[in-house]
């Protein structure tokens, strides 16, 4: 039923982008006329993603005037950065992927946490780029890893649909990750699987209705594989693990200042207790958001997931979890969220498998200070309200509280 809904569906909705200064740079403006409170996107933000990450002078501010109508190079080099420091108190304990305890991590100073490249510039009258690269990010010095990259092509053959072909995150389509102003994650877009994949999305507006279509390999970004490998190597390389192919959906409208959305994927992906096993899994969701005025953010985001084949055979299991935020911005220099995230295993409780873990029940609580547009101090503390479950070495063996302080720059 998914994939005929989808058939149907040949539309996509533009990607929502990170805080990046190259955008100012360009144009020649602040960071505060695209951000409430950087990386929070305000109305303008959002309208210059919708219009394929340009104003209308994008030739005249952008590009080098060299006669040459198709050539479209930019004045300087697109690049910007964002870089992420930060000191943390936590009471859960360092575990393997089993979930047992092998190491107590109280205090723990993250500097650099990330350090990452970004780039995005028009190429033509209807194509824009964007990508960015993760530097050292979580600790892990000598590694290089390219999340965001694709390729956007507006009203293609003049047809009113967009495309975009690269990789991106799925979750994007209802509430963009990098552009939460907590330190704490969405944690059910990471554990329902719909974060960044390898795919190609269309997109159309029907009115006041957005429809969204995409298919993706379903195996994130990081697996390639040799082709011929038994004989002599080849230059190609395979990036899907498998034949099938990730399906999803989203259906968007606004009342108003509300935005409301529906989301529905279907595909095979690894089994977390034996990644070499394919299952299927299914993703069901509903978003809504509302936004006052630029200075008021609600947002929350429903999700059940379903998998095959995950625990027996023929056999259908699902987990269902989401999250609520508030941002408020008080002033130009004072903002505070919330984020309340919330994850019931429900056919996976009791399972004596690693899927105990989808457990979650926390609240986040954030409060930055901006010393510029573009650099901000966060003070941020994480209750855990799920009671610890130690009997299996599955699940949730310790608690998750802890308290964090850093810095957050991009330039």
């Amino acid at each position: 039923m998914l994939v005929c809904f989808i058939s149907v569906l040949l539309v996509f909705t533009p990607h929502p982008v990170e805080a990046n200064p190259v955008f100012a740079r360009q144009y020649d403006v602040s960071c505060s006329l695209c951000h409430a409170a950087y990386p929070r996107l305000n109305r303008f933000g959002e309208d210059f993603v919708k219009n394929n990450f340009r104003m209308p002078n994008w030739r005249e501010q952008v590009t080098i005037d060299t006669g040459d109508e198709m050539l479209a190079l930019p004045k300087r080099p697109p690049l910007a950065f964002r870089v992420q420091a930060y000191s943390k108190i936590r009471s859960e304990d360092v575990v393997d992927e089993k979930g047992a305890a092998t190491l107590n991590g109280q205090y723990d100073i993250q500097a650099p946490y990330l350090i990452k490249l970004l780039s995005s510039a028009p190429l033509s009258d209807h194509m824009t780029y964007y990508f960015y690269a993760m530097i050292a990010e979580k600790g892990a010095n000598g590694e290089i890893l390219v999340e965001d990259a694709w390729l956007s092509y507006a009203n293609l053959l003049g047809s009113g649909v967009d495309f975009t072909a690269g990789q991106f995150q799925l979750s994007d389509l209802m509430f963009p990750r990098e552009t939460r102003l907590t330190f704490q994650d969405f944690i059910a877009y990471r554990m329902a699987g719909i974060t960044y994949d390898r795919g190609i999305q269309m997109a159309r507006d029907l009115g006041p209705v957005n429809l969204t279509l995409g298919i993706s390999n379903g195996n994130g970004i990081e697996d390639n594989a040799k082709l011929n490998s038994a004989g002599f190597g080849r230059p190609d390389r395979a990036f899907d693990n498998n034949r099938s192919k990730t399906v999803y959906g989203h259906l968007g409208s606004s009342l108003g200042d509300i935005n409301l959305g529906l989301f529905a994927s279907n595909g095979k992906r690894s089994s977390a207790i034996d990644n070499k096993i394919l299952i299927d899994g299914r993703v069901l969701g509903a978003d809504v958001s509302y936004n006052l005025n630029d200075q008021w953010f609600l947002f929350g985001q429903y999700l059940h997931v379903t998998l095959s084949d995950a625990l027996t055979a023929g056999q259908n299991d699902s987990w269902y979890g989401g999250f609520l935020g508030l941002d408020y911005i008080h002033n130009e220099r004072w903002v505070f969220s919330f984020l309340y995230n919330y994850a019931n295993a429900n056919d996976f409780s009791s399972s004596n498998t690693i899927y105990e873990g989808i457990d979650l029940n926390s609240l986040t609580g954030t409060t930055s200070y901006y010393l510029m547009r573009n650099v901000k101090a966060i003070l941020e503390v994480n209750y855990d309200l799920l009671p610890t479950d130690p009997r299996n070495g599955f699940g949730h063996d310790t608690k998750e509280h802890y308290l964090l302080a850093g810095i957050d720059m991009a330039f």
